[in-house]
């Protein structure tokens, strides 16, 4: 038996997170079934789109979407076109391709606790834990492709959302020689346009001053909406705790839980486990075909 910390939870929502869907999604049974209807409807008249139209599936795009059918249809059709785009970054997309990436490196991690919200908690490590001559910037990406894809399979997730800290410790100029304007746009234009996953919150911590370069290079594609939920802290993890109770989080980033002590090599079984979704069972898009 594996450690029951590390799997993806298909567990139907709690009575709690029920609320919030009422609350936050206009969620009921009655919108779910129209929107349900409406947006396979949609998809069923757009020849240029082969996804899925089974109810389970659908919820994943209209959740984010607050239930209105016609925008999870764009979302779809945004990622339609994100995939057929950047078809040589993920159109291969696998655990089992990036087996390495996961077990040797420990550069994308997902927390074991969720904070105290109920959201989900991705760390990524790209300062100096990250081997530029190991991984690629490339690489970086396909990991975060690899871990949305399992979170949006979450109903607790599709809910609750998800948060990240992206963590700069001993940044240097071989991780930020990777981090190029066309990695930027395309992480940007995945976080903004094609992704059906409620990002919360973005906690940038343990940057240096040269973070600015990074910063600087990213800045022009941000929108208002992401922007608003950026939150930069330095080495001030209390700055940190105004967001993220540190209850929840661990040592490395002045919370109660301990250290931690496991890695995406921990998370590759469970990704392997849902490769067959993300080899294109699960986004059955027709990929050379653009809106």
């Amino acid at each position: 038996m594996g450690d029951s910390r590390f799997r993806v939870e298909y567990d139907p929502i709690s009575p709690e997170t029920a609320e919030v869907a009422k609350k936050e999604l206009r969620e009921s049974p009655e919108v779910i079934k129209e929107g349900i209807e409406k947006l396979r409807e949609l998809i069923l008249g757009e020849p240029k789109l082969n996804f899925k139209t089974d109810d389970d599936f659908l919820i994943i795009f209209l959740r984010p979407c607050k239930y209105y059918p016609a925008s999870a249809f764009d979302l779809m059709k945004r990622i339609a076109d994100f995939r057929a785009k950047y078809s040589a970054v993920v159109g291969d997309l696998s655990a089992d391709i990036e087996k390495a990436a996961m077990l040797n490196h420990n550069v994308v991690n997902v927390l074991v606790d969720r904070d105290q919200k109920g959201r989900r908690i991705l760390v990524a490590n790209i300062g100096g834990a990250w081997d530029t001559k190991a991984i690629s910037g490339d690489q970086i990406f396909r990991l975060f492709y690899l871990v949305h894809l399992a979170a949006i399979l979450e109903p607790e997730t599709q809910v609750r959302g998800a948060v990240v800290i992206l963590d700069f410790d001993n940044l240097s100029m071989k991780q930020i020689a990777q981090l190029t304007p066309n990695f930027s746009l395309r992480l940007l234009s995945f976080i903004q346009d094609a992704m059906p996953l409620r990002l919360k919150e973005v906690h940038i911590v343990k940057q240096p001053y040269i973070f600015n370069i990074v910063w600087n290079v990213f800045k022009p594609f941000i929108r208002e909406k992401l922007k608003s939920r950026l939150f930069f802290h330095g080495s001030k993890m209390e700055s940190l705790h105004k967001h993220l109770d540190p209850e929840f989080l661990p040592k490395n980033y002045g919370g109660t839980k301990p250290e931690i002590n496991y890695s995406s090599a921990n998370w590759y079984p469970v990704l392997k486990g849902i490769d067959d979704n993300i080899c294109g069972k699960f986004y059955m898009v027709i990929k050379t075909l653009q809106f």
